[in-house]
């Protein structure tokens, strides 16, 4: 989908880091509107540190994030959460919640004082439960779930919070390949689809390249390249920023950008005889 100014992420100057430690360093960054932005970049770069940043998890040492424009820390938490969706990388559930009950909480940006439980509410939570494939487990105790089937759980609330803007945190970490294309085919959906803006953060290279529209490599806290990734994802970028030698070939599938990484290994493949 062609980006416009809508649910248009940006940062500016922005610094963030833990204690005295800088993580993220002066970055200027403006993410497309109603578009699917993967950050990527090699371990400890400053990924989810970011994504923490404008997602108001993390209060920045200088800078500023801007949503549309206007400052996210000048924004009620409430009117925030109504924009806003975000599955972090390590949520913690309540203990003995279920699954329906965690899917729930999603609903409380759009509850008031003494109003009660709607039919919209509920069939938000039915949908978001329907899109995860989570409908059989709603009455299961999260914490007695997989990693898999907790990851769905969570990715579940941030969809019932429906926001036309989401920010996911690794959210295949834990995943099986079919589950792993399940959770970004929704991504691409709720974005063709529903006009949601999605900002996440993975690790696959190839995936990124897939099912995003704008690509941003990080490497030591600032971006190194950020745009299409057609544009973005070539050999000599991916040797400078996670030290792998490798060539970039058109997907099979898709055409987009595929990292092959040269061989380390002696092992070679013998072609078999016609």
């Amino acid at each position: 989908m062609s980006a416009t100014n809508a649910n248009q992420l940006a940062a500016q100057r922005l610094t963030l880091g833990y204690g005295a430690t800088v993580i993220v360093d002066g970055v200027d960054l403006t993410l497309p509107g109603d578009a699917v932005t993967a950050v990527v970049g090699p371990n400890a770069c400053g990924k989810s540190t970011l994504l923490r940043g404008l997602a108001r998890l993390l209060a920045p040492t200088a800078g500023t994030v801007t949503l549309d424009g206007a400052d996210i820390h000048r924004m009620s938490a409430r009117a925030l959460a109504r924009r806003m969706g975000l599955l972090p990388q390590q949520a913690v559930a309540p203990e003995g919640i279920t699954v329906e009950a965690l899917v729930r909480l999603g609903r409380y940006p759009h509850q008031r004082m003494l109003t009660p439980w709607s039919a919209a509410d509920q069939a938000a939570v039915e949908e978001a439960l329907a899109r995860t494939g989570t409908e059989a487990l709603r009455d299961r105790a999260v914490d007695e779930l997989s990693g898999g089937q907790r990851q769905r759980a969570w990715i579940a609330l941030a969809l019932a919070q429906d926001t036309p803007l989401l920010l996911l945190d690794e959210p295949t970490t834990f995943l099986d390949l079919r589950h792993q294309l399940d959770v970004l085919d929704l991504v691409e959906e709720l974005n063709t689809e529903a006009g949601r803006t999605v900002v996440m953060v993975l690790h696959d290279l190839g995936q990124a390249a897939r099912y995003a529209d704008h690509l941003v490599v990080m490497r030591d806290g600032r971006p190194a390249a950020a745009g299409p990734p057609a544009d973005v994802l070539t050999a000599e970028l991916v040797e400078e920023v996670f030290r792998v030698p490798c060539r970039v070939v058109p997907d099979p599938e898709t055409g987009t950008p595929l990292v092959v990484p040269r061989g380390r290994s002696r092992r070679r493949v013998t072609p078999a005889a016609s």
